[in-house]
């Protein structure tokens, strides 16, 4: 420990306060005065400082419930659902019980609490405890050690992490940006390739251009540890297919389901329900199984699997997916809605092949694009978590 700092226990330092919310039902409660904030209004923010609320509560909602104002410059640490988020509050407000609020003692400088507990969220994670989700208790948090030195060294510590992370926030949305735009400068040309008209190209419905459309499934299977591989919706990402995170079926349920369907190499899969409009190409000759949630789609001799896989993951038949979905709860594409769906494609093979080939070749680059900025963004990512270790342990000159 550098000289002149001590470890004190959050419990020492910080009052640590319980959130509430009053009953939903009573209208004399809510629309008041009183802010009142959420861990799930708090995941969506991207400025530490928090002035305004989404709801607010009435003095007689606070009365009525163990909701309770902190002082303004508080810290508020969201504790379940997720554990982690982290705010400080400009104005006097409340919070659910998702939420634990530390009221900073006289020693201690709020934003240096803020940062210290920005870089303990993994432990704050750990100490969480619960079967269905995992819940931080105000006693844990208060056995938490936190470092203290002297508060001008607080302040200094404070000054050269807002510094440090003002660039590396620029820098981030930077390459966040320079990701997006990768995505988008594909899917632009992916657009403009399947807007094409023309004497040799052909203007045909999907179920023109398949012999087989249909979807997996509609019995919830029994899985077991082992047995034959079967997918859902979840293991199919644009273009690719998840073959580690699979569920397994016996050969009972296979052989009832292979009668429906069964899948094989170069046929399409397509996510139909919660994420719709993403296909990916079964690229493994293995026996399988799919469910409801995925369509499948077995092109004709007329048209290359893999130029129609483009075709689905492109912009043009995505804005025809989504005027097609159903469902008020979870979105769905029907079969009949999927067979509609109308595509441009060149008549010869010979040209097909020639626009899978400059596609491929524009994907590959934008991979290799996305790979640079997402390392970029995990190196940022790192360097915060490298500057915070050396705040906290005295290293920071």
């Amino acid at each position: 420990m550098k000289s002149g700092w001590h470890t004190r226990t959050i419990g020492d330092v910080c009052e640590v306060v319980n959130g509430g919310t009053p009953k939903t039902g009573v209208k004399e409660y809510w629309d008041g005065s009183n802010r009142w904030i959420t861990p799930a209004e708090m995941g969506k923010r991207q400025d530490p400082y928090v002035s305004e609320t989404e709801r607010t509560i009435t003095d007689k909602g606070l009365g009525n419930s163990s909701a309770k104002l902190l002082p303004n410059k508080s810290v508020i640490l969201s504790s379940r659902a997720p554990i982690g988020h982290l705010v400080i509050n400009t104005e006097p407000m409340a919070f659910n019980q998702g939420c634990k609020g530390l009221i900073p003692s006289e020693g201690l400088y709020y934003k240096f609490l803020f940062h210290y507990l920005t870089s303990k969220v993994d432990l704050l994670n750990s100490l969480g405890t619960g079967a269905t989700f995992k819940e931080l208790s105000g006693g844990k948090l208060k056995e938490v050690p936190i470092p203290i030195p002297p508060l001008p060294e607080q302040q200094r510590i404070v000054s050269i992490l807002d510094e440090a992370f003002e660039g590396i926030a620029t820098a981030t949305a930077n390459a966040e940006k320079n990701l997006s735009n990768a995505r988008e400068l594909f899917d632009s040309y992916l657009a403009s390739v399947f807007q094409r008209t023309g004497s040799d190209w052909l203007n045909r419905r999907l179920k023109d251009v398949c012999e087989k459309i249909t979807d997996g499934t509609h019995q919830t299977p029994t899985y077991f540890d082992e047995g034959v591989v079967f997918l859902s919706s979840k293991n199919v990402k644009a273009r690719t297919i998840d073959w580690e995170n699979v569920k397994y079926i016996d050969t009972k349920q296979h052989h009832e389901m292979h009668k429906r369907v069964a899948p094989r190499l170069n046929d399409i899969l397509l996510a139909k329900n919660g994420t719709t409009g993403v296909a990916a190409l079964v690229d493994r000759d293995v026996t399988f199984d799919i469910y409801v949630s995925l369509a499948l789609l077995r092109p004709l001799d007329v048209i290359l699997p893999s130029l129609l896989l483009y075709f689905i993951n492109s912009p043009v038949a995505k804005s025809q997916f989504n005027r097609r979905l159903k469902g008020t709860g979870v979105p769905n594409l029907h079969l009949e809605e999927i067979r509609e769906v109308e595509l441009s494609f060149p008549k010869s093979i010979s040209e097909q092949q020639a626009v899978v080939g400059k596609l491929d070749e524009i994907a590959s680059e934008i991979t290799r694009l996305e790979s640079v900025y997402q390392q970029k963004l995990d190196a940022l990512t790192e360097l915060k978590k490298s500057i915070l270790h050396q705040a906290f342990t005295g290293q920071l000159h």
